[in-house]
């Protein structure tokens, strides 16, 4: 599972619906026959088959287009053949939706579909292969119902065991883009109201507990989201039921909020998501996870691509990334601060175009990355962090560029153009650098280390940062490479601002990032 094409299938006679068998792959596993009786084309059936889908079409929209005309029990989608079945409670209501459908022709995303009678009288899925659809059916049918508790009938017994707690424990792997609370509320409010949220880092992770008002919710939401993707190959969610039943929430913020006490207070030294971005991310994030939430979430190819570059979050090759590049960032220590620091820590989440102190506020400045996503992902991992002492605020800025000084005129040195600088992390598409973003931790990856280098050097060059080195260790294989922990956070921020690209001989520059591993 979390494949992006969770069924293929291979159809063995005609392309039209008038076969009398069919082999359908889930996931490369034994071939399933369904067998079917040979019936004239036409005859009615409470199974309906549906031609011409969207390559990204959802079960969700699929199951869509039966609802009106009474209870969808089975759902089969043959990705590859752009194809799906459906199978209606009763024949009544299949001959209902044909009759209907023959008068208005049905569209998916701007496109006609055609709907016809199958020859199969009944969908047998089998329940282990088809799990995700089941899952996406039941929390579908669950949400017509208002919620009542789902009885076992249409799905095998296995997929709906009673649930253990109404709370979630989700972590999120491979997280080369961020994930909001907004964004995680999103998709998980698909299959039932969400009350609560809780985001937090542990072991360099970001994971967060999420309730729901009804245990069933959360096992439908488990059995279809776990393993998936919330973008395209990245940010894996993996799920558990939590040992809490209940969250207890005190402040409603970016990183935690109860959305049944709208009056909790934002809490100190933690503004509560500022309005203005709130209804940004409300307008990301209907269009990021809509496709994503209950297709795989990676949403395949160019759509996919689409909507969530538009949600300004993932960058595609050709695909322009939407959202604001420029960054505000306030409470610089300004004794201390230059663009070439800014430049060397935010370049760890981008490619960081210009940066400009401001002239009359030297405790802020504006920093250009190369995209909307960049601008998101440098945001979303340093606001709130020690640098030079002062916990920086990073938002982001009405301006669309960094405008640079009118030649000649001397600006002291507080605007810097990087345009063109060898040290971008980015440039390379595909590089292997858009796999190892992690948020600031005590822990650093050096890397680019020559072999005359020993673990004493290095161990004194990052004390002189002003730092304790707690540990540090050599890769087995590699000695070209380490991992260095500091004593604080902080003090790996420093470490990393004064040493990235730092000359160690025989035209060695060391490269340092923040680790996910400890030592």
């Amino acid at each position: 599972r979390g494949s992006d094409e969770l069924l293929s299938g291979s159809v063995l006679n005609s392309p039209n619906s008038n076969m009398s068998s069919m082999v359908v792959t889930a996931n490369g596993n034994d071939n399933k026959k369904f067998k079917g009786d040979d019936k004239m084309d036409g005859a009615p059936s409470r199974v309906l088959h549906i031609r011409k889908l969207p390559g990204e079409v959802t079960e969700t929209e699929v199951i869509a287009l039966g609802l009106p005309f009474g209870k969808v029990t089975n759902i089969l989608m043959l990705k590859g053949k752009n194809q799906a079945f459906l199978e209606l409670a009763t024949e009544e209501a299949a001959i209902t939706m044909v009759n209907y459908y023959s008068a208005v022709t049905p569209h998916l995303r701007n496109q006609p579909i055609y709907i016809q009678y199958s020859n199969h009288k009944e969908l047998k899925t089998d329940n282990t292969l088809n799990q995700r659809a089941q899952a996406v059916l039941q929390a579908v049918t669950a949400v017509q119902a208002t919620n009542a508790p789902i009885s076992g009938t249409t799905v095998s017994e296995s997929a709906v065991t009673p649930a253990q707690s109404p709370v979630l424990r989700i972590i999120i792997d491979n997280m080369y883009y961020p994930v909001t609370l907004d964004v995680l509320h999103q998709i998980f409010s698909k299959f039932g109201a969400v009350l609560k949220i809780i985001t937090f880092t542990k072991n360099n992770q970001f994971q967060a507990l999420l309730q729901y008002g009804d245990p069933v919710n959360a096992q439908q939401a488990k059995l279809a989201l776990d393993g998936q993707n919330i973008y395209n190959a990245c940010c894996t969610l993996r799920i558990d039921f939590s040992k809490l039943v209940n969250l207890n929430v005190k402040y409603n913020n970016d990183k935690s909020r109860d959305y049944t006490r709208p009056d909790l207070p934002s809490g100190d030294g933690q503004p509560a998501l500022d309005p203005a971005i709130a209804a940004a991310f409300a307008k990301e994030t209907s269009l990021l996870a809509v496709p994503g939430a209950l297709s795989p979430l990676a949403i395949p190819n160019a759509a996919a691509a689409a909507a969530a570059a538009a949600a300004g979050r993932v960058g595609m090759p050709g695909v322009s990334a939407g959202g604001n590049t420029v960054l505000l960032v306030s409470n610089l220590n300004e004794e201390m601060v230059t663009p070439q620091s800014l430049f060397t820590l935010f370049g760890v989440y981008g490619d960081v175009q210009r940066v400009k102190i401001l002239y009359n506020k030297k405790d802020s400045a504006l920093i250009q990355m190369a995209d909307g996503n960049q601008s998101q992902l440098a945001m979303s991992h340093l606001n709130g962090q020690k640098m030079y002492g002062k916990i920086i605020r990073v938002t982001l800025s009405k301006h669309q560029t960094v405008q640079l000084p009118r030649e000649g005129l001397d600006d002291q040195g507080l605007t810097k153009d990087f345009g063109n600088s060898p040290l971008h992390r980015f440039k390379k598409p595909g590089s292997k650098n858009f796999q190892n973003i992690f948020p600031p931790s005590a822990t650093l990856h050096l890397s680019n280390i020559p072999p005359s280098v020993a673990e004493e050097d290095l161990r004194t060059l990052f004390a002189n940062t002003g730092g304790t080195v707690k540990a540090f260790k050599f890769f087995q294989r590699d000695h070209k490479m380490a991992l260095l922990q500091m004593s604080t956070v902080e003090e790996a921020i420093q470490a990393l601002i004064d040493l990235h690209n730092y000359s160690l001989g025989e035209n060695h520059h060391l490269r340092v990032s923040f680790s996910k591993s400890t030592i």
